[in-house]
């Protein structure tokens, strides 16, 4: 009974429980991370301001240095991308209608791996192709969060979108300044919006919401 108890609250904690892992072990790397940035090679410790979280995955940091980082970092950002993955996934599953349902457990599959991919040599391409299928996914769910009643994510979800989409702005036109502190702000009203959307939703509050955009009455289980 204990066992199927621990059992029960790993499933439905799964998102907050590997996030919270993943910003320990990300804290840690920053926290150990040797110096070196775009901006001051010769820097020490990890500047918010200055590097980003690439840096902590490299074998060596900019100043030459051995990356102790690198193995907090790694752990860090698998944590990370399953408990995104979980929450497009659950998602899917409070949002059943069709296509967008099918779509959203795609994009968590698939989070899971290129998302973890951005630590590799492959990151430029990764941060692409996993930023791309997280917006895919959370303008999913924005469109369905607008037909609801759930005014307070309807604002946080818009402004998450914004926030992202002017990062990803930020990083094409190599605004790497600017990039630095937008990749931290991104980073965390992601986060903070996940959490939110994962334990503060329902299956409920869309099941008013047809295919067709039209609204039936429909009552919690």
């Amino acid at each position: 009974m204990k066992s199927l108890t621990i059992k029960r609250v790993i499933k439905e904690y799964s998102v907050s429980i590997c996030l919270v892992i993943s910003v320990i072990l990300m804290v840690i790397a920053i926290l150990v991370y040797p110096g070196g940035s775009l901006l001051d090679q010769n820097s020490t410790g990890f500047d918010w301001s200055e590097n980003f979280f690439s840096n902590l995955f490299e074998v060596k940091t900019i100043n030459g240095s051995e990356n102790t980082s690198r193995i907090w970092a790694l752990v860090g950002i698998g944590f990370h991308s399953l408990g995104y993955g979980i929450f497009f996934i659950n998602m899917s599953k409070k949002i059943a209608t069709g296509h967008a349902s099918t779509t959203l457990k795609l994009m968590g599959a698939f989070n899971i791996l290129f998302t973890f991919l951005i630590a590799t040599p492959l990151h430029d391409i990764m941060v692409t192709i996993s930023s791309t299928l997280f917006l895919i996914g959370l303008f999913y769910i924005t469109v369905f969060i607008v037909k609801t009643k759930l005014h307070l994510f309807k604002l946080a979800c818009i402004i998450c979108l914004l926030t992202f989409y002017y990062t990803l702005y930020l990083y094409g036109s190599g605004n790497w300044g600017l990039l630095a502190i937008m990749q931290k702000v991104s980073f965390i009203s992601s986060m903070l919006l996940i959490l939110g959307l994962e334990y503060f939703t329902k299956q409920g509050d869309f099941n008013q919401i047809l295919p067709s955009g039209q609204k039936i009455k429909a009552t919690d289980r």
